[in-house]
């Protein structure tokens, strides 16, 4: 019973010991520098009704696999671009699909990427994918954060990025819908379309 009534006082001893040990110091941790720290996280952006209402409508007729649906939203506004060489939008869509492009694909891919804005004669334009509503010297690769700039790669690969670093806009494809719901393009972004 002693040895143990020991041993016990011991164990006690040795805790209390610890307990009127000194706390060990705390060292400042500087920030990491500036060019360390992740970037800011965009806000997302909340897409008025009528913008909504549009891309909704969009996605319907991309779903069912109806260029003609397609087209008829384009015919509603003058000026529509689907293309650079003029081309009916329906039937530039329709060779794109017979060419292996699926235009009502490319588009539920493109509304499934977070949106840009960008003012254009005075109204907001919501436009897919976020990256196509930016500048060009704001594309640049070394101006982007590490997530973006991968992005940029996946999207519009070397050739596109040689592009923009040549001065040129977002060279990929791409659509807009602007803040009174009027679809005003949908850019497949193929060579020879500029």
């Amino acid at each position: 019973m002693r040895l143990r009534n020991a041993a016990v006082f011991g164990l006690l001893l040795v805790a209390c010991a610890a307990c009127r040990a000194e706390p060990e110091a705390i060292l400042p941790v500087e920030p990491p520098p500036e060019m360390m720290q992740a970037p800011p996280v965009p806000a997302a952006i909340t897409l008025p009704k009528k913008v909504m209402a549009t891309r909704d409508e969009l996605l319907i007729f991309a779903n069912a696999g109806s260029l003609g649906g397609l087209s008829d939203i384009a015919k509603r506004k003058a000026g529509f671009v689907s293309n650079f060489g003029g081309q009916d939008h329906r039937q530039f869509w329709d060779l794109m699909r017979r060419t292996g492009l699926d235009p009502n694909l490319k588009l539920r891919q493109l509304f499934d990427l977070p949106p840009g804005v960008r003012e254009i004669d005075g109204q907001r334009w919501y436009i897919w994918p976020d990256l196509a509503a930016k500048d060009a010297a704001d594309l640049i690769p070394e101006a982007l954060s590490f997530e973006d700039r991968r992005r940029l790669e996946d999207l519009i690969h070397a050739d596109g990025i040689a592009k923009i670093r040549a001065g040129e806009g977002y060279p990929g494809m791409r659509t807009a819908i602007s803040e009174d719901g009027t679809w005003r393009y949908f850019v497949l972004g193929l060579d020879g379309e500029e």
